[in-house]
């Protein structure tokens, strides 16, 4: 998961392989093999530690992409989904330590039913799998959860979460994409001009000398070194001031280092279409991505849309994920936008943003949960007219609200 820094180091693998890429334009044609063979000699440094979780949970589903864990607090209320990001970091960036806790925040906002997908770190027997292998286990993941669900999608979660619910919108109630580049063609991105500017064969012979994966630690051993400048960079997107020495700030700057330590690979097959379908080809703006044997486009959309950006996020810049409200077949007045301080990850690591945008975020869907609820309620006393005009009834459904629940932050995680 990317932290959008002043200087141009590569942030994730997405990164990398594009300033990787985009140096073998102007450089031996050899370049990508070369480098490609650093990243896999540094297969032998150690592993990174597993991290505990913030906030109480339990593993309710394991599937061979992903687990799911189970926050929630009650058993009212339309169920929530946060659809992690899957990049060179875990899940726990949902979950980083009390006060930075995108998990501990909803719960405190009322959300009861709230659940957190936790990509697994890709195996050598998982090279191939694409993106129809995800959303596959993501329906799954839904299923258990019980749609129709409110996706929450952080990242490249958010590009995850809008391809899904165009592909199965029935199981899908409203949409929060948080940072996700959905038109890439728009605005100033590094990420989106390395792409553009660099043949896909790079990235797939640096896929292919990383034995059909995008390897994390391998390419960590290739990064110029910023330990002189974690802390700053670790404040900015926390949110800290310079001069924080609370220990509850410096318990979060630890969380946040031992965070970044900790690596996972990315199936070559699901990389290469990710760089070639969001980025080069521009699909999901240009009219839609292939998805489980459908051509699915953002236009199929018709849920409800809270969009959020951040005002220096250089990763995914507000122009790119705004873009969803227009190509989305969304009504405008269902489309929120929403652009909050700070840069990438801060939207949701950031204190501030997860003490005053995020309420806002929850108390939106609530509202658009009773909003759909009395909608539904309608439908369903005009359909209970016409059955009882023809003899039959059934009764009336009660509504569910969630009930406000606060975790505590310092609550040990459920292994």
């Amino acid at each position: 998961m990317p932290s959008d820094r002043p200087n141009p180091w590569p942030a994730t693998p997405w990164d990398f392989a594009f300033a990787a890429a985009a140096a073998a334009n102007v450089a031996a044609c050899g370049f990508a093999s070369r480098c490609a063979a650093m990243m896999l000699g540094a297969d032998t440094a150690p592993a990174g530690e597993t991290l505990a979780w913030t906030t109480a949970n339990r593993v309710r589903l394991d599937l061979p992409t992903v687990s799911l864990r189970d926050f929630s607090t009650g058993a009212a209320g339309r169920p929530v989904l946060v659809v992690a990001p899957f990049a060179l970091h875990t899940a726990v960036i949902a979950d980083l330590a009390p006060g930075h806790s995108l998990m501990e925040r909803l719960a405190c906002e009322g959300v009861a039913r709230l659940m957190l997908t936790e990509w697994k770190s890709a195996t050598p027997a998982m090279s191939d799998f694409t993106l129809d292998t995800y959303l596959a286990d993501l329906n799954v993941v839904v299923d258990e959860c019980g749609p129709p669900v409110d996706l929450i999608g952080l990242c490249q979660g958010g590009n995850l979460a809008l391809i899904y619910a165009a592909r199965f919108p029935d199981k899908v109630r409203a949409v929060v994409p948080v940072a996700a580049p959905v038109d890439t063609a728009v605005g100033e991105s590094a990420l989106a001009a390395w792409a553009k500017a660099t043949p896909l064969a790079t990235f797939a012979e640096i896929v292919r000398q990383g034995g059909g994966r995008m390897r994390g630690r391998s390419m960590r051993n290739v990064w110029p070194s910023i330990a002189g400048e974690l802390d700053a960079h670790a404040r900015r997107d926390l949110e800290l001031d310079p001069g924080d020495d609370r220990p509850q700030a410096r318990a979060a700057l630890a969380r946040y280092v031992a965070w970044d330590r900790v690596l996972v690979d990315m199936p070559g097959g699901y990389y290469l279409q990710m760089v070639d379908w969001l980025f080069q080809r521009n699909l999901l703006a240009a009219g839609g991505v292939p998805a489980l044997g459908r051509m699915v486009g953002l236009s199929r959309l018709r849920h409800p849309l809270f969009l959020v950006a951040g005002q220096d996020d250089i990763i995914a810049p507000a122009g790119q994920v705004f873009a969803a409200a227009r190509l989305a077949g969304t009504a405008g007045s269902a489309a929120v936008c929403r652009l909050w301080q700070g840069g990438h990850l801060s939207l949701f690591l950031g204190a501030r943003n997860l003490a005053t945008g995020w309420p806002e975020v929850a108390r939106w869907l609530a509202a658009t949960d009773l909003a759909a609820t009395d909608l539904a309620a309608t439908d369903l006393a005009a359909a209970t007219g016409r059955r009882r005009a023809a003899g039959t009834s059934r009764a009336r459904p009660p509504r569910l609200r969630a009930p406000r629940t606060v975790l505590r932050a310092e609550s040990e995680a459920a292994e």
